[in-house]
């Protein structure tokens, strides 16, 4: 591949690569982070919101800075994979987003792709490849590269997605040519995600308490289910779509997704409540190989097994 020298055939080659690799959304940011992104996430956190997730605070410092992160950052190109298959159903529902294969390693690996691609246009390019599991403020830098504005759910909603997406990053020590960062709020007065939380997690527009979080406490909680959230899961084994089924913008723009790596397994969606009763470590081990629902382990996913069918 011919090396490329100039900033703006750079731009529309990582564009065009991007879009070819499977993302359906590609926005440019400058590598600045402004000092709201550090305040907002220390008003977070000093509310306890992040509950026992400690790995948010011991890395603070780089999301509140991309450049603690990576120094040389000069341009963050984000991208957004749409992810929506249907509503979950059932007596034990799982989250749409972990129907599919494992979205971290989906991303992760075509955005090393688009790096390596970076890489043999420019070879004195050095990036990182980013996913959630990276120490950076991922819907703040999408709503900087112009792909949508965060909504009151605190997820990024886009005008021709909705809310149904993954977010990725490649962060590059080189120039670019920059999008218009997303401006608007076009959630206006609506509140249906904050009337229609069963646990009340979001405390008030843009703020989620994951204490109370569903998606929280089936996922990242390990040991016993708090007292007063034993009985609160509301069915939701492995995540929560609530907040998202409900919003206008997904109602009206959500769209089947083209992405194959994220189609339903059968295993995982046409289960009966009586099979998720009978799930074995080896079923489970066998089933979710290739699944995010790994990140709860077989203990925290019997329990909240346990829990649904309580109530």
């Amino acid at each position: 591949m011919e090396a490329i020298t100039g900033k703006r055939s750079l731009t529309n080659s990582i564009r065009q690569v991007a879009l070819e690799l499977g993302f359906h959304k590609v926005g440019i940011a400058r590598a600045e982070s402004p000092p709201e992104d550090g305040a907002h996430l220390e008003n977070w956190l000093g509310f306890g919101y992040h509950a026992t997730m400690d790995w948010v605070m011991s890395r603070k410092d780089e999301r509140a800075n991309i450049k603690t992160y990576f120094p040389e950052a000069k341009s963050v190109v984000c991208v957004a994979m749409n992810y929506y298959y249907g509503e979950s159903e059932g007596d034990m529902k799982i989250s749409n987003y972990a129907w599919g294969e494992d979205y971290h390693k989906v991303l992760k690996n075509r955005l090393r792709q688009l790096l390596q691609t970076v890489q043999e246009l420019k070879p004195d390019v050095q990036g990182i490849a980013c996913v959630d599991t990276s120490p950076v403020m991922e819907k703040s830098w999408a709503q900087r590269a112009g792909l949508g504005w965060v909504g009151k759910h605190t997820n990024l909603i886009s005008k021709d997605y909705g809310s149904w997406l993954f977010l990725g990053e490649l962060i590059l020590d080189c120039e670019l040519e920059y999008d218009l960062p997303f401006s608007e709020d076009l959630c206006g007065t609506c509140t249906a995600c904050i009337d229609a939380c069963p646990t009340d997690a979001i405390v008030e527009d843009y703020l989620l308490d994951s204490n109370r979080c569903i998606s929280y406490l089936t996922i990242e909680h390990r040991g016993d289910l708090p007292e007063e959230m034993t009985n609160q899961l509301h069915g939701w084994i492995y995540g929560c779509d609530i907040c998202q089924e409900v919003c206008p913008w997904n109602i009206k723009f959500a769209r089947k997704s083209r992405e194959d790596s994220f189609a339903p397994q059968r295993e995982i969606v046409k289960r009966t409540k009586v099979e998720w009763l009978a799930l074995t470590e080896d079923d489970y081990r066998r089933t979710f190989r290739n699944s995010a629902v790994k990140r709860t382990k077989f203990e925290g996913l019997k329990r909240n097994i346990s829990a649904c069918n309580l109530e």
